[in-house]
């Protein structure tokens, strides 16, 4: 069966946290561990709420920043030190742009709502034909249903589709629907796998 789409994920694959010591050091700031950091702000309640799009992403900043004990002018702040160290990679970006036209494209994020506004600002929301955000269809990886919805909306069969994600439990879900699954380690074994699919 010919691949017709090729899904991506974000964080992790397309956007990296390439520079640990930004978030280090707000860690160290707020007299915390790097890990009980990143818990609260991806593995918390408000977190997972917000990724299943019950609450704005402004909320759960809110909460964040409730739980860290900082008052809510340290709001703005906080985040960008947060995320200071990511970087979205261009090459990888400029790749998903050359397979446009012959295969679609698209982005399945476990993600709050504020994504699409950062894909848009970030200039590379044209590298997809469809940004599948989580928090926008309430449903999130590795469950089945934002692969189905993903597939629905390409109008593709399973095994005419291949998704990248650097979390295995993500890769083990889109292979429950039938969706060809990369485990993202590096752009290069990724995309030595991905050119041979294609």
């Amino acid at each position: 069966m010919t691949i017709k789409a090729v899904f991506f994920d974000l964080g992790g694959v397309i956007v990296r946290t390439e520079f640990q010591s930004p978030r280090q050091q707000l860690a160290d700031r707020l007299g915390m561990e790097y890990e009980d950091l990143n818990r609260i702000v991806f593995d918390s309640d408000s977190g997972l709420r917000a990724s299943m799009g019950e609450i704005a992403a402004d909320a759960h900043w809110a909460s964040v920043i409730q739980r860290l004990k900082r008052p809510a002018t340290e709001i703005s702040l906080i985040r960008e030190e947060f995320f200071a160290g990511d970087i979205v990679d261009r090459t990888l970006v400029e790749y998903i742009r050359s397979l446009r036209g012959k295969y679609k494209t698209g982005l399945i994020s476990n993600a709050w709502s504020d994504l699409r506004d950062f894909v848009v600002r970030e200039k590379f929301d044209d590298a997809f034909d469809k940004m599948i955000i989580s928090a926008e269809v309430g449903a999130v990886k590795p469950e089945p249903k934002i692969f189905q919805l993903a597939l629905q909306q390409f109008g593709v069969k399973p095994r005419e589709a291949v998704f990248v994600d650097d979390f295995y439990i993500n890769i083990e879900g889109c292979e429950k629907v039938g969706i060809r699954g990369i485990h993202f380690k590096d752009v290069e074994s990724t995309l030595k796998q991905l050119k041979q699919l294609l």
